[in-house]
């Protein structure tokens, strides 16, 4: 029995990836940090800031049948947690996740992590000393420095730490690979989900990248969900290692505009 693992499966983005992978595994498990009541699937409670509870759910993986396909959408934005929180569940939830679950790949096995936009509205002010500390987001010191870096500002954590997702999925694709398995990263832009309409409330500067994405819009889940289920397909069996940009043309729109 093949199985399809989404974290992040209450809402939003993270939902709607459910139902897309629904036709390529016999057994869908959604994830989410409390338990999700969604037809159908295997539904888990984790914080994937825990790594012990990160375990529990590959160790029930395991038992139930052969690692398909993850989809890692969990995550919390800007408004959502301090600087220590974003960095405790975007960046170290995703290395759990990742290290985790190695130990599960199989040929064929796929993920998909997702990091965002913002990590190339940063990428001009990610320094030698940020990329070294996001070779190793388990570093026992890795918070505090990390927290220095963003200067304690959530905004600035939290896009540091989609910079510190792509380079961990990146270097994961490598150790999957030697295993027949693949992973890839996903950067959504402005998307019409709860998270995103509470950052558009909260952080002015959001409604101008609004005004500089050329398609004019918000992005709709089900748009960012097609590519996820597309990259853990066996359509995409020989992509890995890559960020794919899900913004509706906003960072090439902002260079434009001079943001």
């Amino acid at each position: 029995m093949n199985v399809a693992v989404i974290t992040g499966a209450s809402s939003g983005m993270g939902r709607t990836c459910v139902e897309q992978v629904r036709s390529i595994a016999d057994i869908v498990v959604a994830v989410d940090l409390r338990q999700p009541a969604i037809d159908g699937t295997v539904s888990l409670a984790c914080d994937v800031a825990d790594r012990d509870a990160v375990s529990a759910v590959t160790d029930r993986v395991r038992n139930i049948g052969t690692f398909r396909a993850l989809i890692h959408a969990a995550g919390i934005s800007p408004t959502m947690g301090d600087a220590r929180r974003v960095f405790e569940v975007d960046l170290l939830g995703t290395q759990h996740i990742l290290d985790a679950f190695e130990d599960l790949v199989v040929e064929g096995s796929a993920a998909v992590c997702f990091s965002s936009s913002a990590a190339y509205t940063l990428a001009p002010f990610v320094t030698p000393e940020i990329e070294s500390l996001l070779l190793d987001p388990l570093a026992l010191d890795f918070l505090e420095r990390a927290i220095e870096a963003s200067a304690d500002d959530s905004r600035f954590a939290y896009a540091i730490a989609k910079v510190g997702v792509i380079r961990a999925a990146a270097r994961a694709a490598v150790r999957w690979g030697g295993h027949g398995g693949r992973v890839t990263s996903l950067a959504p832009g402005l998307i019409d989900t709860p998270m995103g309409r509470l950052e558009l409330q909260h952080q002015p500067e959001m409604a101008a990248m609004l005004e500089q994405t050329p398609l004019g819009r918000l992005g709709r889940p089900e748009e960012v969900a097609a590519v996820a289920a597309f990259l853990v397909s066996d359509a995409a069996s020989f992509v890995s290692g890559i960020d794919v940009l899900v913004d509706g043309g906003q960072v090439e729109g902002s260079k434009l505009a001079g943001g």
